[in-house]
């Protein structure tokens, strides 16, 4: 079959969340043309297939793209919520992007949408539905916005073995269960896990009937401390604030999670367990309260295979409750990638530049392809990646390397511009407003970056600190940054 030529200036591959924030900002800050490959039908990456009761875990205010405002700019008046910045339900992201799709890139006349085609390599991509090729010039960008490889456990079967007798189900399918069953095991430690025990457990499953397996218990992120708009400036600078005073006055690695911990920045779900894992998952003080009330949890490492009367994981075993229905919640969300180049001649590849901000990342590395030429390495520069965290350490790298990349935006005059009308950029609203007098502005700004240097130079000091092992693997993950 013969390869029809398209003319653009960039191939976006992937019409995922990052992919649009990407192409949204590029199409308003330029004048470039873009084609948009992606394999499903309709735009939202992962959402399309998500489950039908996740909604986002950080407000509304700060997803999607930089042109349009997600949600109505609402705090919850009722539930676990309650009280906070609306969260936008998995149909409400769903029809977000496909307005943003259909409203904004597509009427731009610079956008042509490829669904339900597959991607396969150096500037090409076929149709899934007639098998047609189409091909990019050799002079188009070529931006992968599926690099960081987002998984949840509807795309496939479970990592470990189940028998022929087992009932299990992914998140998606537990709201089609049609009959009450003997017990519940929820398997996986992350915010889909949460997730599935608040469903059963707002569905009045008794608690002792559910089992959860968690591999490695987590520090999360307390929703209420970082909330978006003004009614909440003087709590959110109140939290900025206890973040700042906890790192600065922390004795050592661990006394910094405990004073993260005391100030309601970090929490975890039991007092006597340390946890080993963060992700960036967030959550309320209901929704954590509400999951301690899970009957069991069991902490043997992760599942290796279920059987009807067995459960067998890495350090142990238990026999399950008759009947039990098992919901698999393990899929890594954002699987752990070694960060690559941004820009690298012809290619360009999404990252995450500010952790747990992907969209906002994306974005950004739009902004500084708009901005900033032809040169790869300085744009490298401005785009430090910052890896997806797993470890509980990978803490310390996250927050040093996302205070590093700030200090470098802020002496570039385009990009501090940038970023101060840019809705996705959330941490702008944790800073002092600047001075309106213009001979205030320098000595505001050094002051700001003085501050900044001082977190830096203090965080390094805690990252030597940790054990050898976790010092130095912290330090050379630091030094490919």
């Amino acid at each position: 079959m013969a390869e029809t030529i398209i003319s653009a200036d960039y191939l976006v591959v992937g019409a995922g969340a990052m992919g649009m924030a990407f192409a949204d900002t590029l199409i308003s800050d330029t004048k470039s043309t873009v084609v948009m490959v992606d394999r499903y039908a309709r735009p939202g990456g992962h959402w399309t297939i998500a489950y039908p009761y996740v909604r986002l875990h950080q407000p509304s205010a700060f997803y999607g793209v930089n042109s349009r405002h997600l949600g109505e700019n609402k705090v919850d008046q009722v539930g676990l919520n309650k009280g906070m910045a609306e969260l936008a339900t998995v149909d409400e992201v769903c029809a977000y992007y496909s307005i943003v799709m259909h409203q904004t890139l597509l009427p731009s006349g610079r956008v042509a949408y490829y669904p339900k085609h597959k991607y396969l390599g150096e500037g090409r991509f076929r149709s899934i539905v007639t098998n047609k090729i189409f091909q990019v010039a050799e002079n188009t960008r070529i931006v992968d916005a599926t690099y960081m490889n987002v998984k949840v456990p509807a795309m496939g079967p479970p990592s470990y073995d189940v028998a022929g007798d087992v009932s299990l189900v992914t998140p998606n399918d537990l709201t089609k269960t049609i009959r009450p069953y003997g017990g519940y095991t929820v398997v996986g430690a992350g915010k889909t896990g949460i997730d599935a025990c608040l469903w059963l457990l707002a569905h009045d499953v008794d608690p002792q009937l559910i089992t959860w397996i968690m591999p490695r218990d987590s520090w999360f992120l307390e929703r209420s401390a970082i909330q978006p708009g003004p009614i909440f400036a003087e709590s959110t600078a109140a939290s900025v604030a206890s973040i700042n005073e906890s790192i600065m006055a922390a004795s050592s690695p661990d006394d910094l999670f405990l004073r993260m911990e005391a100030a309601v920045q970090l929490t975890r779900m039991s007092d006597t367990v340390w946890p080993t894992m963060f992700r960036c998952a967030t959550i309320s003080l209901p929704e954590l309260e509400q999951v301690k009330k899970v009957g069991t949890i069991i902490r043997q490492g992760r599942v290796v295979r279920i059987s009807a009367g067995e459960v067998t994981m890495e350090q142990g075993s238990y026999k399950p409750l008759n009947d039990t229905l098992y919901v698999n919640c393990t899929a890594d969300a954002l699987a752990k990638l070694e960060p690559v180049p941004v820009f690298r001649g012809r290619q360009i590849t999404l990252q995450s530049v500010r952790y747990c901000q992907q969209v906002f990342s994306a974005a950004f590395i739009a902004h500084v392809e708009a901005t900033y030429g032809s040169d790869d390495r300085s744009k490298n520069e401005l785009a430090h990646v910052i890896p997806h965290p797993d470890e509980a350490i990978d803490w310390f790298i996250v927050t040093l390397q996302a205070h590093r990349n700030g200090l470098q935006w802020a002496t570039h005059p385009k990009t501090t511009a940038w970023l101060s009308q840019a809705r996705l950029d959330w941490f702008k609203t944790f800073l002092p407003p600047p001075p309106e007098d213009p001979a205030q502005l320098a000595p505001f700004r050094a002051a700001v970056a003085a501050k900044v240097e001082a977190i830096c130079a203090k965080l390094e000091q805690l990252i030597s600190q940790l054990p050898e092992q976790d010092a130095a693997r912290t330090k050379a993950q630091l030094a490919r940054l």
